[in-house]
Parts: C-alpha cells; structure tokens; sequence
C-alpha cells in the first residue's frame, strides 16, 4: 500500500498542475471585491432596494396619492388599512411615499446625468489642452465653487420658477464644478501617458484622443463621484421642496411631504418622520456604495 501511495501522489501531483487555473472576469473581481465590505454591500442593497421601491412601488400603491378623505385624517400607521397611516387631510402616506421616491431618485439622477456631462467633457478639455484654457475653465470652476449650492439653487429656482423641471437644471447647472476638477486631476496624469503620447505621435486628433484614449480612463472616479451626487441632488431637491421651490403639491415629493407635516409633529409625527427616515436611508445607503465602488475601482486602493 506504501508504494501504491508513492506512485499515486506524484500522478495527482501532475494532473493537479496540469489542471488550468480559473480566472475570473473583472466584473467577478469587482464583485467580490465589494462583497468583502460590509458597508458597501449593505448600501448597495439598500440602494437597489430604493431604486426598485421607486421604479415598481406606484403600480402597486394602495390608494391614489392625491386622493383626500378627511374622514380618515391623522391615522397612525397600521390602522383602517393605512400601512404607513394617513396625513392631515387623509391622504395614504404609503401610497405618497413610493412616488415621493420616484420623484427624488428621478430627480437625483437627473441633476447627476447634467453635472457629469458638463463637468467631466469641461474637466477633460482644460486637463488635456492647458494653457488659457485651461485658466479659463479652472476659473469658472473656483468660481461657481466659491458659492454656497444651497444658495446657488435657490437663486436659479427662483429665476426659472418653481417645479422639478426649475430644480434638475438649477442644480445641475451648479454641481458640475465638482466633477470638473476631479477629471482635470486625473486628465493632467494621463495627459503624459506613454499611450496618450503614441496617438499624437500617429497624428490622431485631439477629439479622436479625448474620446478613445482619455475620457474611457477617467470614468471610474467619474462613476464614484456620481453616486455621492445622486444622494447630494435628492437632498438638495428635498430643501427645494420643503420651501416651496421644487416640486409643487400635490405632487408627493418627499421634501414637500415634510413640509406638509411639520406643523403636526407633536399629533401626527408620522407624517413628516416616515419621509425623512426615508430621505437618510437612502442618502446613506448611496454614500456607502460610493465608498464601496470607490474601492472597487480605484486602482491605488487595489
């Protein structure tokens, strides 16, 4: 038996080398990376969770949003078949909440999609071309960063009038600055590159080099960025909304949700309560995904 063993581990041995090791594709890799924290798989899950609530939760809503019934105003939760109860005027604040949180990860991505597309092609350019142009765009940047995004906000809300549409585009046209400093950071590295350098040297053009070379480079930082902006665009619109310069009743927006309801925190303090333990679930469970693709795909942290 001693020598059948002998002759046998070196045959496993071999077919054990012989065997081809497994590599997993990089979205495996990414995967399991962001598995491993903790935090990040749990503002994922709650992000995701967030995103299907706000995408699939109105076709199922009990009652219609608008729908009054003073009748039943001020029930708590889980009374006269009210999950979440009702507000001031007997509206169900379940049926409000699942469309206040389309309206707010609508208007989050929204305000997100302008300020990447303004601010990483602004970024891109200033990093890669320099000179005056670069001078002219940093300008602009420290400029529109100076000022306070609350402010800002208001100030184009308050030109452009009152509605979501007024709030998407205020915003927006405000929050590019951050990701235009981030690409110009990471542009300027790249901008010396050695394959950066063998496209000018084989006449591509500038475009040609931003487009193909540069810009597929610098989205990574651009897609961490984008998930703190998502959080920071449903904040700000939920501000707008509380003082009357975003969404306008009886659109359920879940700033407005809260404003309706302040004046009844010591009777009914479900009413405001359930919109904003939403508002900071969701902020968070966004921030710790972004801490997590941070992780992920940042190449230093690797």
């Amino acid at each position: 038996m001693v020598a059948v063993a002998s002759t046998e581990a070196p045959a496993l041995r071999g077919a054990a080398a012989a065997r081809p090791i497994r590599s997993d594709g990089p979205l495996a890799t990414a995967w399991r990376r962001l598995a491993r924290n903790k935090l990040a798989l749990f503002g994922s899950l709650v992000a995701t969770a967030y995103v299907l609530l706000g995408v699939f939760g109105p076709m199922f809503a009990p009652y219609d949003y608008a729908k009054q019934n003073l009748l039943a105003a001020n029930l708590p939760p889980l009374s006269d078949g009210h999950l979440l109860g009702t507000d001031q005027v007997g509206r169900d604040i379940l049926s409000r909440l699942v469309t206040g949180i389309r309206i707010s990860l609508i208007v989050g991505f929204g305000i997100t999609a302008i300020s990447m597309v303004i601010g990483t092609l602004a970024g891109a350019i200033a990093g890669y071309r320099r000179g005056w142009v670069d001078t002219v765009i940093s300008g602009i940047v420290e400029f529109t960063w100076g000022f306070p995004l609350i402010l800002l906000a208001v100030l184009f809300a308050g030109v452009l009038g009152p509605g979501l549409t007024a709030a998407i585009l205020a915003v927006g046209l405000i929050n590019w600055a951050g990701f235009a400093r981030v690409v110009r950071g990471e542009v300027l590295g790249l901008r010396e590159a050695e394959f950066v350098q063998a496209a000018r040297a084989i006449g591509l053009s500038e475009p040609r080099i931003l487009a193909r070379h540069v810009l597929p480079n610098v989205l990574a930082p651009a897609l961490v960025m984008a998930s703190y902006y998502v959080a920071l665009g449903i904040i700000v619109e939920a501000g707008l909304s509380f003082i009357g310069m975003g969404a306008q009743t009886p659109l359920p927006s879940l700033g407005v949700m809260m404003a309706e309801g302040r004046n009844y925190m010591m009777q009914s303090h479900w009413i405001t309560t359930i919109p904003g333990v939403a508002i900071v679930s969701v902020v968070l469970g966004l921030n710790l995904l972004g801490d997590g693709l941070r992780d992920v795909l940042d190449p230093r942290l690797k």
